[in-house]
C-alpha cells in the first residue's frame, strides 16, 4: 500500500490525494444492539489485506442517523485504532445543522480522521436553496481542521444537488472533493469541466464505478468493497492501466450484486452479505429489518453468480 499523498493545491492548501477504493463501513452491533468493536475490529483487519486506499465510517451503510452522538464518537476512536495510519479514515459527519456538522467534525479531527465526509441538511427541504448550501458547507469548511468532501445522496435525501451547485461549492481551500451517488455521469462530467484540477470525485456506488472514471471520478466509495475489495480495486487498476475490456467485463459482472446490496436490499443486504462470506454483517437498527430467508437464498445464488462466494 502506497503511503498517503498530499499535494499543494493552488489555493496553498494541503489537500488528500484520493485515488483509489472506499468501502464505506457497517456500523457492528450485537444481538442487543450495542456497538460491537471486536466485529469492527475483525472486518477492518480482513480488509486491510487488500490495497484499498481507505476506509469511510459513519456513512449511509455506517447507519449513522441510527447512532447518537456518543456512539459516533465511539465509533470514531475504536476505528482509528485499527485503521492503519498510511489508509486514509474518512467520517461522516454531516448531520441537519451546520452547528452539530461541525461539531462532530471537529471532534473526528482530534480522533484522527483525515477528511470529513459532509451530507446535505434536507429536512427542510424546500429551504436548502443553493444559497443555503453554500453557507452551510462553507461555514463548516472555513472551522475544520480537516478537509471536507461534499457528499450528494438524493436517494435518502431527497435533494440532488446539480453541478452548478456543488462547484460552487467547491470554491473553497478546505472542501477537496466530493462523493456523488446520483449516478448522474452528465452532471459528473459537467462538473470534472467546471471545477479546477484539485478537486477530486468520487463515485458513490461500484455499479457505475467504471463509467464514473471515464469522466473524470478519482476513485469511488463503494458499498460494494466490503464484501468484493478485489474486484472494485480491479476495475480501478484495470481502467487506470488501460485495459479497458477488462475493466468493462468485470464492471457489468458486478451490477447486479452491487444493485442487491445497495439500491434494492441496502444495509440489511449487505450486512447479510458479508455474514454470508464469514464477515460480521449482524443486526440492522430498527426500523430496518432484516433480509428474509429466502431474500438471503436469493442474495448467496448472487454472490456465487458475481465471483465472489465460491
Amino acid at each position: 500500500m502506497a503511503e498517503k499523498k498530499l499535494e499543494l493545491t493552488s489555493s496553498g492548501i494541503n489537500a488528500l490525494l484520493l485515488n483509489g477504493i472506499y468501502p464505506p463501513l457497517p456500523t457492528p452491533f450485537d444481538e442487543k444492539g450495542a456497538l460491537a468493536f471486536d466485529r469492527m475490529k475483525s472486518n477492518i483487519e480482513f480488509l486491510n489485506q487488500f490495497d484499498l486506499r481507505g476506509y469511510v465510517i459513519m456513512g449511509t451503510n455506517g447507519e449513522y442517523v441510527m447512532l447518537s452522538i456518543q456512539e459516533k464518537l465511539l465509533v470514531m476512536e475504536a476505528a482509528r485504532a485499527v485503521i492503519p495510519h498510511d489508509k486514509f479514515m474518512i467520517v461522516g459527519t454531516g448531520t441537519q445543522s451546520t452547528d452539530e456538522t461541525l461539531f462532530l467534525t471537529q471532534k473526528a479531527a482530534e480522533l484522527g480522521a483525515d477528511a470529513a465526509l459532509v451530507i446535505n441538511p434536507s429536512y427542510y427541504k424546500n429551504q436548502m436553496s443553493m444559497e443555503s448550501l453554500v453557507h452551510h458547507y462553507r461555514f463548516v469548511a472555513d472551522n475544520s481542521p480537516i478537509p471536507i468532501l461534499i457528499y450528494n445522496m438524493p436517494a435518502c435525501t431527497g435533494i440532488d444537488m446539480d453541478a452548478e451547485t456543488i462547484a460552487t461549492i467547491a470554491n473553497h481551500p478546505n472542501i477537496m472533493g466530493v462523493k456523488d451517488s446520483s449516478g448522474n455521469l452528465v452532471k459528473i462530467g459537467t462538473l470534472r469541466q467546471q471545477v479546477g484540477p484539485g478537486f477530486q470525485i468520487l463515485a458513490g456506488s461500484a455499479g457505475f464505478l467504471l463509467p464514473a472514471l471515464t469522466v473524470g471520478a478519482v476513485g469511488g466509495i463503494l458499498a460494494l468493497a466490503n464484501i468484493a475489495p478485489a474486484q472494485c480495486i480491479a476495475v480501478h487498476r484495470y481502467y487506470s492501466e488501460g485495459r479497458f475490456k477488462e475493466a468493462q467485463n468485470l464492471q457489468v459482472r458486478l451490477i447486479p450484486i452491487n444493485t442487491a446490496v445497495t439500491s434494492k436490499w441496502g444495509v440489511p443486504g449487505l450486512k447479510a452479505a458479508m455474514d454470508s462470506l464469514g464477515l460480521y454483517g449482524g443486526p440492522v437498527r430498527s426500523p430496518l429489518l432484516p433480509l428474509s430467508q429466502d431474500q438471503k437464498k436469493i442474495l448467496d445464488a448472487m454472490l456465487i453468480k458475481a465471483g465472489i462466494k465460491k
